[in-house]
């Protein structure tokens, strides 16, 4: 598995006969800024959305039409950004499970909020969501957007992943000791990988909290398209 960050939520993860991409955020992303955005999105197979912010959809209908990869996300969520011109993939919501050739990815909980802004207004977009994704005899929890919440004791204890792609940099999301504590109380990561942090100034600029607060856990402070390999 090759899991490679985009800069703020925004990933690309290389996991069996899969390439994921998990809310691309291209233009505008201070991230992204001088990068090779072609090499980002290369072959993508699937694109998965966890809720409707500008900084998490912004770019889903141009990477959708660039590389022919076809959207999942929330219902309602989805079914707007078809309605838009995305590749049609799945409409679906909270416990349904998708089967990529030899990946598998479950739609789960998170604790956000989720919304457009449509002719200057902001439109519901469906619940603000996370994924579990399951291959190569691994399994991954991508947080989404979130606080902490109770739903990640059951998420922890049926899925049982072992990494964790956890929001973390504070404002908009849990900080760093919020995600160490969520981390260390309901999973058994073995390795935990930050987003949402360094984009902007009110962000968190670093994961040493988060590595403090899980001592015996690999925290991994993603580069910009800079493989992970697991």
């Amino acid at each position: 598995m090759n899991i490679l960050w985009l800069g703020h939520g925004s990933f690309r993860i290389e996991i069996g006969d899969q390439i994921l991409l998990i809310d691309p955020w291209i233009n505008g992303n201070p991230m992204m800024e001088g990068r090779d955005t072609e090499a980002a999105i290369a072959g993508a197979t699937q694109i998965l959305v966890t809720h409707g912010h500008f900084d998490h959809t912004q770019d889903i209908v141009e990477v959708s039409e660039r590389t022919g990869a076809p959207v999942s996300a929330m219902y309602e969520l989805a079914n707007y950004l078809f309605s838009k011109g995305a590749k049609q993939g799945n409409a679906f919501n909270k416990g349904g499970t998708l089967t990529f050739g030899d990946v598998s990815v479950n739609m789960v909980p998170a604790s956000h909020s989720s919304s457009i802004v449509i002719d200057g207004r902001g439109a519901y977009m469906g619940a603000e969501i996370g994924y579990v994704i399951r291959g190569e005899g691994k399994t991954l929890y991508f947080s989404g957007d979130t606080t902490i919440m109770a739903d990640m004791a059951w998420i922890g204890a049926y899925f049982k992943p072992d990494i964790g792609i956890l929001s973390a940099g504070g404002y908009y999301t849990m900080d760093m000791d919020m995600a160490a504590w969520a981390a260390k109380t309901y999973f058994d990561f073995k390795t935990v990988i930050p987003c949402h942090y360094r984009t902007f100034p009110a962000l968190a600029q670093s994961a040493e909290k988060l590595a403090a607060g899980l001592p015996g856990v690999d925290v991994i402070e993603p580069q910009v398209l800079e493989a992970i390999t697991l």
